[in-house]
């Protein structure tokens, strides 16, 4: 049996290899998200005791470092987003913008720490946020 001057890589096998290649990325796509407001969304502010036990033990793994993430239930889409460990308490967090677009949610939150002269806890905190909103099923956009 001669061997090929190419090698493996005989050019119908690399042509064909290549072919393929784009047929399967040629599947895949980037979808933009449109950020252009088309309606603000009612929220509300969960507290502890709304939310479920799955979702707290989620929160309680991802504390301590900054996280986003969302949680779906039958009713509602809840909306999270931490901070991670920060070295005292008096922190809060602020919802600059909730709202929908042809398709995403836009959430955007800011950590406000605490106030000059404020007494706070020498210990340290884990600020995050659960927002509730009706069930939808278009992707949340963390800003």
């Amino acid at each position: 049996m001669e061997k090929s001057r190419y090698g493996f890589w005989k050019p119908g096998f690399l042509f064909a290899t290549l072919f393929f290649a784009a047929l399967l990325f040629a599947g895949c796509s980037v979808e933009q998200t449109n950020r252009t407001k088309i309606s603000d969304l009612d929220y509300t502010i969960a507290a502890e005791a709304d939310i479920s036990e799955e979702l707290q033990n989620d929160i309680e793994e991802k504390k301590a470092a900054d996280f986003k993430m969302t949680y779906k239930d039958s009713e509602f889409l809840y909306i999270v987003r931490g901070y991670g460990e920060q070295e005292t308490g008096g922190y809060s967090i602020c919802i600059r913008d909730l709202y929908l677009t042809s398709n995403a949610i836009i959430f955007d939150t800011e950590l406000i720490g605490p106030r000059k002269g404020e007494t706070i806890s020498k210990s340290p905190s884990y600020p995050y946020i659960v927002v509730k909103v009706e069930l939808r099923d278009e992707n949340v956009v963390f800003e």
